[in-house]
């Protein structure tokens, strides 16, 4: 490893990005702006090859990849199997809408879907297009005006899924008038739960929210189409919900006619050590959206199933768009579920789970730590500072920084959390090592605190 993240290579390709993309106007600034408050640049790197396990930097250092193509690479990097999937329906399809991969995969779909229950599949390109898609199907079927969704929620960056997401204010910032249809209810954080509420009376009032304050108070019940949930809330902060959480809104679902939408873009396909999240609640969903793992790590691909009624009768619905369900896309599909099958996977993110979790609660012993959050391989940890005048994200960077500087890639964007996604055949000794690095790293910040502070991030076009 080089002694300085990023290394000359990776620094000079960073560079290149200041004139190209967004905020570049303002990098220097900002970063003059933090060395004047004692902070240093914040590491960062730019993937020469992956790999497996493993990416490496223009640099040549090899990291430990838990940030996964962000959960994108469930067979792990680049896999070979895969790759010869998607190049051979290049070679035999180019790109064209009806091909038979289309009705294979859908077949595959449907067959391992939770209680085999939603028998129906539409395909998007992406999550943010198939939870829009997942919104659409359910007005229409319902004739209701209403979606209700959660603070802290997370499902897409585009114009509707950013009125449903509610992980950061600023995000939404000029659309605020845009939100007519979408209620925001509060989510039940195991943390910083207020009023003195302990989680099991914190949980009760949110389900008391969704079924009293909403109805009576913003609009009537029988206006209101679906709930949107994630079954662990990922880019909003690694949150877990609890057993009777889920299993209230099926009941409010149920009782209220609604319909409850499980967004899995991210937990599902094995990613919690279950085939879907959901199943760890044993509730099963009337619309599911499904992304990020289907593609292998190689190829988008993603879309929505539900229950027949919904989606087999619904000609007021419409979704799909140019490159939705292409021959690729399908056979990357196809060829990683086979992988699953083929190496029981979702049976070895369990397992890997397990000892990732074993190990993780030993980190409770620093005081940078605040909670640690796992289910399966969706695995976070919240920091928080122990210096009254520097705030807890902070301590987040700092010690991804500090990761990087040990060989070991996750994500943690301007956030209290850092969150790792494995590959779900991450062999276990990487897994192991990986970990043992990260908690080298918030050992070393727990003693010797924070450097980066509020510095900038290099502009790299995300």
């Amino acid at each position: 490893m080089s002694t300085k993240i990023p290394g000359e290579k990776s620094k000079a390709m960073l560079q290149r990005g200041i004139p190209l993309f967004r905020n570049g106007l303002r990098y220097s600034e900002e970063c003059q702006k933090a060395a004047r408050r004692g902070y240093r640049g914040n590491s960062q790197i730019i993937v020469d090859r992956a790999k497996g396990d493993f990416i490496w930097d223009l640099d040549g250092n090899r990291y430990i990849d838990f940030q996964n193509g962000w959960a994108t690479n469930p067979v792990g990097n680049a896999h070979p199997e895969v790759i010869s999937a998607v190049h051979e329906a290049h070679k035999r399809y180019g790109f064209h809408y009806d091909h038979p991969l289309r009705y294979e995969l859908a077949e595959k779909l449907v067959e391992i879907m939770p209680g085999k229950a939603l028998p129906r599949f539409s395909y998007e390109v992406s999550g943010t297009e198939a939870a829009e898609s997942a919104i659409h199907l359910a007005l229409c079927y319902t004739k209701r005006r209403y979606i209700i969704t959660f603070s802290s929620a997370y499902h897409g960056e585009g114009l509707s899924t950013k009125l449903v997401s509610g992980y950061d204010g600023d995000k939404n910032r000029y659309l605020e008038a845009w939100t007519g249809g979408v209620i925001h209810a509060p989510y039940p954080y195991s943390d910083n739960i207020p009023a003195g509420m302990s989680e099991e009376q914190y949980v009760e009032y949110c389900l008391w929210y969704l079924d009293n304050h909403i109805p009576n108070s913003m609009v009537p019940r029988d206006n209101i189409a679906a709930i949107l949930i994630e079954p662990g809330l990922a880019e909003g902060g690694n949150w877990i919900p609890s057993d009777s959480f889920l299993k209230g809104i099926r009941a409010l679902c149920d009782k209220n006619d609604w319909l409850m939408i499980a967004d899995e873009v991210l937990t599902g396909l094995g990613r919690t050590g279950k085939m879907w999240a959901v199943e760890h609640y044993d509730v099963v969903p009337d619309i599911l959206v499904v992304g990020k793992n289907l593609s292998g790590g190689i190829e988008p691909c993603a879309g929505i199933a539900a229950r027949d009624e919904i989606l087999g009768d619904n000609p007021l619905s419409s979704s799909g768009s140019t490159f939705a369900g292409t021959p690729a896309g399908c056979a990357a599909g196809l060829k990683t579920l086979e992988l699953y099958e083929r190496y029981d996977l979702v049976e070895n993110a369990a397992r890997l789970g397990n000892i990732a979790a074993e190990i993780m609660q030993g980190w409770k012993q620093y005081d940078v730590v605040r909670q640690v959050r796992t289910n399966g391989l969706l695995m976070g940890v919240s920091f928080q500072s122990p210096v009254e005048d520097q705030k807890d994200w902070y301590f987040a960077r700092a010690i991804r920084s500090r990761m990087l500087e040990n060989g070991v890639w996750a994500i943690s964007d301007q956030e209290v959390n850092i969150r790792m996604y494995p590959a779900l055949n991450m062999d276990e000794s990487a897994l192991r090592d990986g970990l043992a690095k990260m908690e080298e790293a918030i050992s070393f910040v727990d003693c010797h605190g924070q450097a980066v502070g509020d510095s900038p991030d290099w502009p790299t076009g995300t």
